[in-house]
């Protein structure tokens, strides 16, 4: 788990309840210990920033780059893993990890924050999975490669690419831990693809 800001203890409880130990990363020897990291919502431009802070951006970077890391990205954490932030300031990290475009908070401020019940076909379950958004990023544009596995209005909110899971979306707050699952699920699979 990054553990700079945002959600950290609702995802470290849900992958605990998926029966995965969790540690907290925060600093630039934490990136070393971890096969996969939870990229928490919160405040994109702050995580820039205390990324920098921490010594965390070049180690992250250098993972990232190598595709040695593998991330389940939540709203500002799919900002973070972008390849282009479309109104970021000009400091804001991009990762370049996820061939998307976003747009910050592209749903609205706090005040038109949602809830919908989404159909992803990937859980393999009839059951919709209940989706919150909170000042949520829009993905503008996917690259050929990026697998849309969700959609709300015909746009893109839950992707996959590769080793990394991301959703524009807090599945952290709802206690249904199947989109953790997947992203478990994912690294497992691309680990018996990897020993064959």
């Amino acid at each position: 788990m990054l553990a700079l800001q945002g959600d950290v203890r609702e995802h470290r409880q849900a992958f605990e309840r998926c029966g995965v130990p969790t540690r907290e990363v925060r600093l630039p020897a934490d990136v070393e210990q971890v096969d996969a990291l939870a990229l928490p919502g919160g405040e994109s431009t702050t995580m820039s920033r205390l990324l920098r802070v921490f010594g965390l951006d070049a180690p992250l970077r250098e993972r990232l780059d190598e595709g040695s890391l593998a991330c389940f990205a939540t709203c500002a954490g799919m900002i973070l893993l972008s390849r282009r932030i479309l109104d970021g300031r000009p400091d804001q990290l991009a990762y370049r990890a996820l061939d998307v475009d976003v747009r910050r908070n592209g749903y609205g401020r706090q005040v038109q924050s949602f809830e919908v019940d989404l159909p992803v076909a990937a859980l393999h379950d009839d059951a919709p999975f209940r989706a919150v958004f909170i000042r949520a990023p829009l993905v503008e544009r996917c690259g050929p490669d990026v697998d849309v596995l969700a959609t709300v209005d015909s746009r893109p909110v839950l992707v996959a690419q590769g080793p990394h899971l991301a959703l524009a979306f807090h599945p952290e707050m709802t206690g249904d831990d199947r989109l953790h699952r997947l992203f478990l699920q994912r690294l497992r699979d691309n680990a018996v693809a990897s020993a064959a």
